[in-house]
């Protein structure tokens, strides 16, 4: 939806070009502070999912309203494929405009790696909505053998298991070249284990994980919550271990938009921005961790068992093997450690493993590609009119070197050193 305010809009973005030296890709976005908003509407996907609670918390809590964007429309995806596919229809083709996705789905849109024809679409990150809260999970079948970080035994049973059946065992993921998809592939390889050649990596839509796992289609899968424990609450399987064991308070989810929504309609984006910032400062706050819960498991969102959803919300981890943790270190944040700030540098590292396994060319220019789809310039823009605290705003696009469990360690300066350093992978030729 578009209004007689475009003549308006297209001059502060002319304003802010020649301000910012033509930084950005609209850099006009920056200038727009106070101006009016071209549309209050907009529609935006979400799968069942409890990192997408900024969005549920945005809707019930009010901040969409609050900051003027009256007709949102927040709307369940059944998977990420769906979620893909309706963004690039876009809500004037019935599809949506945003999404709650996995922070490499709109670099795999935006080059037409995931779509029909090779069809591409922009899409640009606004925000990051979360930093960790997955886990990787395992089936009863192996119990005894208390899968965690040291997945070494775990390997040897899969290959044993293969040989004796004859069929290939499998690793559910959600999407392909997903952030699901990057941990199995991780902690699979780090522990010698080739997920293109020694199992099958499959895909499954997150609500439909614990029924797969209790019918035997996979061996072990990751996702995020309540499903991780919902396996646990009915005696299918068990949490070998959360994915911030792999790399702490790695990035996860991300809110993002169609480009030419934002193009179109600078300051109502920037309106949803500061409603999600709003609903992450919401969120992270622990005593309203148990309302979240109950939120999240409501029937428009996730529709779940609030039993399968609370534990892990407030930070508690009980891995169904003995192990238990309370508010463990681990635990999903969605604000605390710059935890909604879009870092570059994370980008960069999901565009590097996206090569590692063939998804995206090894001679991609990701710098280029990450210039236009990731919008850190609006965060910070959005961070400044809420009154942020400067000590919450990163002083750069980079959160710096990065390590892991293994001892990998990634340099956003010369992420080719850290691919190199990769015994497992299977890079596509350039």
């Amino acid at each position: 939806m578009q209004s007689k305010s475009t003549t308006v809009s297209r001059r502060s973005v002319l304003q802010g070009a020649a301000a910012l030296g033509g930084a950005g890709l609209f850099p006009g976005i920056v200038r727009a502070q106070g101006a009016a908003l071209e549309t209050k509407a907009a529609k935006l996907g979400f799968i069942a999912l409890t990192d997408a609670a900024p969005l549920f918390v945005a809707d019930e809590k009010g901040f969409f309203k609050k900051h003027g964007m009256t007709e949102v429309e927040v709307l369940k995806q059944s998977s990420w494929g769906t979620t893909r596919d309706n963004l690039v229809l876009g809500s004037k083709s019935n599809g949506i405009d945003g999404a709650h996705i996995l922070t490499p789905m709109p670099y795999l849109i935006s080059t037409g790696a995931v779509t029909a024809n090779n069809v591409q679409v922009p899409i640009q990150i606004l925000a990051r909505l979360n930093l960790g809260g997955q886990c990787i999970s395992v089936a009863n079948e192996y119990k005894d053998l208390k899968v965690g970080l040291d997945n070494k035994d775990f390997k040897k049973a899969l290959l044993a298991k293969r040989v004796k059946t004859g069929k290939p065992v499998n690793a559910a993921m959600t999407f392909p070249g997903g952030t699901h998809d990057m941990w199995m592939r991780y902690w699979m390889a780090a522990g010698g284990v080739d997920p293109n050649r020694d199992i099958n990596t499959i895909t499954v839509p997150p609500p439909q994980m614990v029924a797969n796992m209790k019918v035997g289609s996979m061996d072990t899968f990751c996702v995020c919550e309540p499903w991780n424990r919902q396996l646990i609450n009915q005696k299918i399987g068990y949490t070998a271990l959360t994915t911030s064991e792999l790399w702490m308070n790695h990035p996860e989810k991300a809110f993002a938009m169609r480009a030419d929504y934002v193009q179109a309609n600078p300051n109502a984006t920037k309106a949803l921005l500061k409603a999600v910032m709003e609903a992450q400062m919401w969120c992270e706050d622990p005593k309203n961790r148990t309302e979240v819960a109950e939120i999240c498991a409501r029937r428009r969102w996730i529709n779940a068992p609030v039993e399968d959803v609370i534990d892990r919300v407030k930070g508690d981890f009980d891995y169904g093997t003995g192990r238990v943790e309370a508010n463990s270190k681990y635990q999903m944040r969605f604000w605390k450690d710059h935890a909604s700030y879009p870092f570059q540098s994370h980008d960069l590292w999901f565009l590097t493993e996206n090569q590692r396994w063939g998804y995206l060319p090894a001679n991609l220019d990701t710098k280029a590609l990450i210039a236009k789809v990731n919008r850190e310039d609006l965060w910070r823009a959005a961070a400044k009119e809420l009154g942020v605290a400067a000590k919450d705003i990163p002083a750069s696009t980079s959160r710096g070197v990065e390590k892991f469990f293994d001892g990998k360690v990634f340099d956003p300066a010369n992420p080719k050193k850290y691919l190199d350093s990769l015994e497992i992978k299977n890079i596509k030729a350039a």
